[in-house]
């Protein structure tokens, strides 16, 4: 038997690859010949530098980088064995999780770490770039970006605007006398899973600043302000499209890759799979597991498991799902591939009981035994 594991991480409890290492530990208690893969997983949020980086036998390099709040912090990142391809999660440098709930601010947190971080990968020899766009505590527009690589970004005196959405009130010019050289070089896909545009009611402040920090009247001057960018953006690029779908990904740093890196900005999870030639590994297996941290009615509206099983399909294979805990509306999840999906809990306890990473993988690995060991009985009946 041949089984193929695709699982995504179980957010605050198992990574994709921890998950996959104890579904394989279930499986060989049943079927102790099998042949058994295990392939990292991530739909281009929180994880994917893990996923892919690990995934596709890379290394994982650390920079100090300027934080959300202008703090450092150290950022990771994922060089793949190529040493051209480089795996980013903006996250791992103005992400929201770094900042405590009281400190959230748009109007202070920035960008330019996620810019000193392809700086970086850049100076190491990387010209093609993925990166996850996810998380993010900022409304800058990717300003900060934009400086660390060298676009000005001018107030009326000729000073680089500050950090933070406020600094978007100042601008008055963009230029790119002064851009790293070698970004005419990049290419990059980014793994965009909203389709805000850039500015209005579905855009990124309105929909998105409320979790950061902004209060209602931060929201309406944030937004007149990107409105402003979009403007001056569309005299330095014709890419420049604020209603492009996308464009309000990471409080606008959608727009700025698009606009002043030309970049693709994707399904992430159709970049993971393409990336780890998922297809190929599906077609040549007999089984594929699947899971994720939580399988509900959102599952199916493209999140990583029903991309696994849509491509399971395709070729007949059959599919088994595994979650932290399963919800009302998970059904769809049968009639969008998944053959059988099982919650992972098996006794009553408290959130961080369930949580905790030796009760997670102990728990996926005795459910996904129990659910084997059916299997095998099944294979046995004439």
């Amino acid at each position: 038997m041949k089984v193929f594991i695709a699982t995504d991480s179980m957010k605050g409890s198992l990574t994709s690859l921890q998950a996959g290492e104890a579904i394989r530990e279930g499986i060989l208690r049943v079927f102790p010949d099998a042949e058994i893969q295990v392939c990292p997983l991530a739909d281009g949020g929180e994880g994917t530098v893990e996923a892919l980086t690990v995934g596709m036998g890379g290394r994982f390099c650390s920079v100090p980088v300027t934080g959300p709040l202008a703090e450092k912090v150290d950022a990771r990142y994922g060089i793949l064995p190529d040493g051209k391809t480089a795996i980013v999660e903006m996250s791992a440098a103005a992400g929201i999780t770094l900042i405590p709930e009281e400190k959230r601010n748009p109007l202070y947190t920035t960008t330019y770490g996620v810019g000193e971080i392809l700086r970086h990968a850049v100076a190491q020899g990387c010209r093609r770039f993925i990166v996850g766009i996810g998380g993010s505590a900022t409304n800058d527009g990717g300003a900060g970006m934009l400086q660390a690589l060298g676009f000005g970004l001018y107030d009326a005196k000729g000073r680089q605007i500050p950090f933070g959405a406020r600094g978007l009130e100042k601008l008055k010019t963009i230029t790119t006398d002064a851009v790293l050289p070698e970004l005419q070089h990049c290419t990059f896909r980014v793994a965009c899973d909203v389709n805000n545009p850039l500015c209005g009611e579905t855009g990124c402040s309105a929909v998105f600043g409320p979790q950061k920090g902004a209060t209602p009247s931060m929201i309406r001057q944030m937004d007149r302000w990107l409105e402003d960018y979009a403007s001056l953006a569309e005299s330095v690029s014709p890419e420049a499209d604020p209603d492009y779908p996308g464009s309000g990904a990471a409080g606008g740093l959608g727009f700025a890759f698009r606009s002043f890196l030309h970049a693709s900005l994707e399904s992430g999870i159709r970049i993971v799979m393409e990336e780890t030639r998922l297809e190929e590994h599906i077609r040549n297996a007999d089984i594929i597991v699947t899971g994720e941290g939580r399988l509900d009615g959102q599952t199916v509206m493209g999140k990583a498991p029903v991309g696994v099983a849509s491509i399971a399909k395709k070729y007949g294979r059959p599919v088994l799902a595994f979650a932290g805990s399963v919800a009302p509306g998970a059904e769809a999840c049968n009639r969008s591939g998944i053959d059988a999906f099982f919650p992972i809990l098996r006794s009553v306890g408290t959130l961080e009981e369930a949580m905790d990473t030796e009760n997670a993988r102990r728990n996926m690995a005795d459910t996904v035994e129990q659910a084997f060991r059916l299997l095998a009985v099944g294979r046995s009946i004439p």
